[in-house]
C-alpha cells in the first residue's frame, strides 16, 4: 500500500510504446519526507509551506525532526518486512512504468445542482401541456409509509468529496522532474493535492524472457 502524495498539474497526449496516442494526466510526485513511523502506517509530508504560516508546536515538530516544512501530511499504510526512518525521502523511483495504481482526491465541486444533472433523473413529461420537466415532483407516499425515506435523491451540493480511481496505468515515470503520467483522469482540479497508492486490485504483467 505505500505511495506518494502528489499535485495534479494538468492533462496531455503522449505515445505509448505501441504508437498508441493516449492522454495522460500529469501529476507531480514527491518527493516526500517521512514525518512519523507507526505500527501499520508512516506519515509523509509534501509541498514546501512558509513558517509564518504555520503553528508553534507544528514549526517546532519540524525543526526538532530538522525537515524543512510542508503543507500537505497524509498517513500511508507501509509495507511490511521495509524498514523505514523519519526523514528519509520517497520519490517517484517507487513506480515503474507500466505499474497500476489508485489515485485519490477530493472531486471537483460542481456547487448546488438539480436532481436532474446531480443524480441523472430522467425528467417529466416535455409536450401535452407538462409544466414539470425538470422539477423534483411528488417525494413520498401517502399512507404508507406516509414519510420520505432517508437518502431520497434530491438536488443539492454536488462534487467537493473524496474520489479514488482505481488500476490506472502509468506511462512514464521522470524521476528528474518528479513526475509520473498516468494514463486516464483522476480526481479534482489543477494544483488538487492527491495520494498515489499502489493499487489493490490490478498488478502489471510480468515480462517471461524467452529462452
Amino acid at each position: 500500500m505505500i505511495g506518494l502524495i502528489g499535485k495534479k498539474i494538468g492533462m496531455t497526449q503522449v505515445f505509448a510504446q505501441d504508437t498508441i496516442l493516449v492522454g495522460v494526466t500529469a501529476i507531480e510526485a514527491g518527493p516526500c519526507p517521512i514525518l512519523m513511523v507507526m505500527d501499520e502506517n508512516i506519515q509523509l509530508g509534501f509541498d514546501l509551506a512558509k513558517e509564518k504560516n504555520l503553528k508553534q508546536p507544528q514549526l517546532g515538530l519540524y525543526k526538532k525532526l530538522n525537515i524543512v516544512p510542508r503543507k500537505v501530511i497524509r498517513d500511508i499504510s507501509k509495507e511490511a518486512n521495509i524498514e523505514y526512518k523519519v526523514g528519509d525521502e520517497l520519490k517517484v523511483d517507487l513506480f515503474t512504468e507500466g505499474d497500476f495504481v489508485d489515485v485519490s482526491g477530493i472531486s471537483i465541486g460542481k456547487s448546488f445542482q438539480g436532481g436532474m444533472k446531480r443524480w441523472h433523473w430522467k425528467g417529466g413529461p416535455r409536450t401535452h401541456g407538462s409544466t414539470s420537466h425538470r422539477r423534483v415532483g411528488s417525494i413520498g407516499s401517502s399512507t404508507t409509509p406516509g414519510r420520505v425515506f432517508r437518502g431520497h435523491h434530491m438536488p443539492g451540493h454536488m462534487g467537493a468529496k473524496n474520489a479514488t480511481v482505481q488500476n490506472l496505468k502509468i506511462i512514464k515515470v521522470d524521476l528528474a522532474n518528479n513526475l509520473l503520467l498516468v494514463e486516464g483522469g483522476v480526481p479534482g482540479h489543477k494544483n488538487g493535492y492527491l495520494v498515489i497508492t499502489k493499487a489493490l486490485k490490478k498488478r502489471a504483467k510480468k515480462v517471461v524472457a524467452k529462452k
